[in-house]
């Protein structure tokens, strides 16, 4: 028979799945009595553990969740996976304090086997520099729009387009908050533009009160993460391809092209030409994307890059022209 922590462990377990356990069931499944059961059910009730019993005809035990934080049980995997889940969490500056500490009092508590495991795997989370100026959103702010988003109301917040510029108000239906590239964006519908909006949250000031319960929207594309990703890349919403897709060959080896083609598509010709696909926004971002490999370029299609090709050099070349030492003023 199991000690009895571990088979409260794999009682709390089983309650945690959020269905009614009868005690025959859970006796069975735990190879103990239905008396053993109820013992230990009252033991989980004096750590702080809200377990109702189910009335009916087999009876049973339901998990509730409860107004405090009760002592929490892991196995081991557990006990691992949230101790770099919070190392992880370093990046987001948004909780880093909170999650040191968090992690500081899992591993104090955790037996010398399971602490020797995280030191071995402690990651160092590196937070990349911020490209404006701009803070990571609060935690106040990020928990205000999801406690809208639960209760699906509208709301009226503060939004400034970027450092420096003065902000108007936005109404809108709440959907998702959403990470991209470490930046949470709140997915929204625009109630005054009637289209699908995606905001920073760190350039949101929410308004109080909240307004009037809104029937959610089908999001275009389906899911989150094809609006999102879609959004992103210059498109409508419906599609993650991006709107602008060519095809070059590059007078460079395959395997110098590939670590910086992102999502493209990198095809060897030979040992010194690879063909290239790749995607961008826009035409004239997707030629000055392929500029930087620093080699002769063909342009296989289609005839819109070429074209954007033909543009920046003219452009290119007025900027040349304008340069130190020119003796030309733009």
């Amino acid at each position: 028979m199991q000690k009895t922590s571990s088979r409260l462990l794999s009682l709390l377990s089983l309650l945690q799945t959020h269905r009614d356990w009868s005690g025959e069931d859970l006796a069975e499944r735990l190879a103990i009595t239905v008396r053993t059961v109820r013992r230990d059910i009252d033991r989980l009730r004096e750590l702080g553990y809200l377990i109702s019993t189910v009335k009916g005809p087999g009876g049973g035990y339901r998990l509730e969740a409860g107004t405090q934080m009760p002592p929490m049980l892991f196995d081991d995997g557990q006990a691992v996976a949230l101790a770099l889940a919070l190392q992880g969490a370093a990046t987001d500056t948004t909780v880093t304090e909170d999650a040191a500490r968090a992690l500081a009092t899992l591993r104090q508590v955790m037996p010398p086997r399971l602490r020797h495991r995280i030191d071995l795997l402690r990651i160092t989370a590196v937070q990349p520099p911020a490209t404006d100026g701009t803070l990571q959103a609060a935690a106040q702010v990020l928990v205000d729009l999801s406690r809208a988003i639960h209760a699906r109301e509208e709301v009226r917040f503060d939004y400034t387009s970027g450092p420096g510029a003065s902000g108007d108000v936005r109404r809108v239906q709440p959907h998702h908050l959403v990470t991209w590239r470490h930046r949470w964006y709140l997915v929204a519908w625009d109630l005054d533009r009637e289209d699908w909006r995606t905001f920073r949250a760190d350039r949101i000031r929410p308004r109080t009160p909240t307004g009037p319960r809104f029937t959610p929207r089908e999001l275009p594309g389906g899911n989150v993460s094809t609006f999102v990703t879609s959004r992103f890349r210059g498109n409508d919403g419906t599609t993650t391809d991006w709107p602008c897709r060519g095809e070059v060959v590059l007078h460079l080896p395959a395997a110098e092209v590939a670590p910086f083609a992102h999502d493209g598509i990198v095809e060897e010709l030979g040992p010194h030409h690879c063909r290239l696909t790749l995607g961008s926004w826009s035409w004239t971002g997707l030629a000055a994307a392929l500029g930087c490999f620093d080699t002769d370029i063909v342009v296989i299609g289609p005839p819109q890059l070429a074209t954007a090709f033909a543009n920046l050099a003219t452009r290119y070349t007025r900027a040349a022209a304008t340069g130190p030492g020119t003796g030309s003023t733009p």
